[in-house]
């Protein structure tokens, strides 16, 4: 068994071993009605990290997604507050589309400019932040100016699961067929693994990593609208640091900081893992400003634990070539 697939059955089988020890202090918490909570709860980390995977393959990151979850948010609940008769559909998709801009913008300046995507996507996080409070002018848009419409697209149930849950699986499985099926998905890999070999197969290293960008901005985007109606509130500092959580569950799933390589298998599991996390904390009496820290301490643990691995190949291949060296000198 490869690593990758070893990694998402060990990740897989930590998920179980976490929920059975809460099960065994607290039995309501796998109660299938908690399970679907904790998965709709869940939802918005797992499609934001979907689109952050396709960002790190590409050996790029990007920072700007809470911010750009953040501004859609806004401009969705003013909208629906000036216009409460504008239709649900026409309201996703302009989320959906302007979070791709916004993509597209981090997209073209690491694309075009050859400026590093850590750069570009901090500032345009910074950027974002403050759009919002100018066209809010820092005032919130609460539920009673939404109209219901827009606040209960994402509690909606289909076959026991809400929207929102919909959203996070259709997600799943659209990146899946695209990371396996496509051309773009396999460049992904490509570009990640070895740029220089990318380019002389015909793929262009930089309008890759922009499709991987504006991918991620137009998943920011739908999770702008589902955010902001799901809890019927938005404000300036709407999912502050939620961006660290999306590279966490990213890092936590296997996918390498150093680009190429994960699976979206393993991104799924680790974002189910922090979901849990999250949702086990305050059951287990502690407090849910914890997470900051179990992430930063997951990420850092899993690129470690990422690097070993490396090394250790690096020395096997260093071994094996002075093996064949001393082979060589005694012929």
């Amino acid at each position: 068994m490869s690593l990758l697939k070893s990694r998402d059955v060990l990740l897989g089988g930590a998920i179980l071993v976490l929920l059975a020890l809460i099960a065994s202090r607290f039995p309501g918490f796998v109660a299938p009605s908690n399970l679907v909570r904790v998965f709709t709860d869940t939802s918005p980390l797992l499609i934001l990290a979907l689109g952050q995977t396709v960002v790190i393959l590409t050996r790029c990151i990007d920072l700007s997604v809470a911010a750009n979850l953040a501004l859609t948010g806004m401009v969705c609940a003013m909208l629906n507050a000036a216009a409460p008769g504008v239709p649900v559909a026409v309201i996703l998709t302009m989320a959906v589309a302007l979070g791709a801009l916004m993509g597209m913008v981090n997209g073209v300046m690491v694309w075009k400019l050859s400026i590093p995507p850590i750069v570009v996507t901090l500032g345009t996080m910074t950027i974002y932040r403050g759009i919002i409070f100018l066209i809010s002018e820092g005032a919130w848009v609460n539920a009673h100016e939404m109209s219901a419409a827009f606040t209960d697209f994402p509690r909606v149930q289909i076959l026991g699961l809400p929207v929102l849950a919909w959203v996070g699986i259709a997600a799943a499985l659209g990146m899946a067929l695209l990371i396996a099926r496509t051309p773009l998905g396999r460049a992904f890999y490509a570009v990640g693994g070895n740029p220089h070999a990318a380019v002389y197969t015909g793929i262009s290293v930089g309008k890759t990593q922009f499709w991987a960008f504006t991918l991620s901005g137009a998943l920011a985007g739908l999770c702008g609208y589902l955010w902001v109606a799901r809890y019927a509130v938005a404000y300036v500092d709407i999912a502050g640091g939620f961006e660290l959580e999306v590279v966490a569950a990213c890092v936590i799933g296997g996918i390498s900081i150093a680009g190429g390589a994960g699976t979206i298998l393993g991104t799924i599991l680790g974002a189910l893992f922090l979901g849990i996390i999250k949702n086990a904390l305050p059951v287990i009496h502690i407090s849910p400003f914890w997470q900051m820290a179990i992430s930063g301490t997951a990420i850092i643990v899993a690129v470690t634990l990422n690097s070993r691995k490396s090394k250790g190949k690096g020395r096997i291949i260093l071994r094996r070539a002075q093996d064949g060296a001393l082979e060589g000198a005694k012929a």
